[in-house]
């Protein structure tokens, strides 16, 4: 099929102050096997060479548009921000964040995928997660045989903690009509709000993947101090997305029952930070995060948690030594990641992501 015939992609990319892997990114998306595309980068009031870097790229290839912000958005609002300047005749849409790249083949074997089956909504697959030294696979768990899976399957599966395939936006491609049909595509302002699009989206559609690794996901240092992570979002996400969807998907009692496990994670989490010394900005977030959720902080929960943490510490002393030691030996890395990107100029990846 020549490129005139192919299906219209819009690739989209919010970034915010990427100059340090923006070009490895484009060039990721001008190496596509696939030709009929449109890439929209989002500048969001980049202070670095980003904008420079971009418009060079535009002056190159017109397939390229380069879009600024005259104020720095939240992260969210910029994503959605850029799913509003797709093109009306594109039909699908792909994400790729700054510090991210595509693998040559990812949007032919999506938008293969895609034109056989359309039903589909939204098309995963594979994704190489990596750098500093960590390698892995992500958003493995679907047997070889499932390229094609219904929506709500997938997403009870998910909401269950059984299956964890709707990947991040790197590794994802929508179907652009899902993508306009709101001026919200990410439907909350979290950080996880990719998740609850897959959630919101796939109500209605099936869930293609693709047994391939498509993308790559940089993992730098700097990265395992984004917020997502140092206060583990992805816990109060997961119960604010069983209480928005939930219904969707699960049987009430299930959907209360989840909800409750979660809760004991999340206090579990609570008990063992305890012990780690964080300050009050940490409990602030946590507290006001329970409230958004529409829960108090239950202080008597809480120190029962940390009791139970304590005693666990004290009948196991060498599980004890290791955590010590484990601890230090990450703050080492962490330190001197932030010297070293201090020196390079490095970003972190909740900044290029923007």
């Amino acid at each position: 099929m020549s490129a005139h015939d192919q299906p219209l992609v819009s690739i989209v990319t919010p970034v915010y102050n990427g100059e340090a892997y923006l070009e490895e990114c484009v060039e990721s998306v001008l190496s596509q096997t696939y030709q009929n595309w449109e890439y929209i980068i989002l500048n969001n009031n980049s202070r670095d060479r980003t904008l420079e870097i971009a418009e060079q790229y535009q002056k190159r290839d017109s397939r390229i548009r380069v879009y600024s912000n005259d104020r720095l958005l939240p992260i969210i609002a910029n994503h959605n921000k850029a799913f509003g300047l797709i093109s009306d005749q594109s039909k699908y849409c792909k994400v790729v964040s700054a510090d991210d790249w595509l693998f040559p083949e990812c949007l032919d074997r999506m938008v293969g995928l895609a034109e056989e089956n359309p039903s589909v909504g939204i098309v995963g697959a594979y994704q190489l997660s990596g750098g500093e030294g960590i390698w892995y696979v992500r958003n493995s768990g679907l047997p070889y045989s499932r390229t094609v899976v219904s929506g709500q399957e997938v997403c009870r599966a998910h909401m269950l903690g059984m299956l964890k395939v709707l990947g991040n936006p790197t590794s994802v491609m929508y179907r652009a009509d899902l993508a306009r049909s709101t001026d919200r595509f990410f439907p909350n302002p979290t950080a996880e709000a990719d998740t609850s699009a897959c959630l919101k989206h796939l109500r209605f559609s099936d869930f293609g993947f693709v047994h391939q690794v498509l993308s790559h996901e940089r993992i730098h240092n700097v990265r395992v101090t984004t917020a997502s992570l140092e206060t583990n979002a992805y816990l109060s996400a997961a119960i604010s997305d069983c209480q928005v969807y939930g219904e969707w998907y699960l049987t009430e009692q299930e959907r209360e029952a989840r909800i409750g496990e979660l809760l004991g994670q999340y206090y579990s989490y609570l008990s063992a930070s305890a012990f780690k010394l964080k300050g009050k900005s940490f409990w602030s977030y946590h507290i006001g995060r329970l409230q958004e959720l529409g829960f108090r902080l239950d202080r008597f929960r809480l120190s029962v948690g940390i009791a139970s943490k304590l005693l666990d510490l004290l009948l196991n002393p060498k599980s004890t030594v290791q955590m010590i030691q484990r601890r230090v030996r990450l703050n080492r890395a962490l330190n001197g990641a932030a010297e070293k990107g201090k020196r390079r100029g490095l970003k972190t990846h909740a900044t290029v992501c923007h």
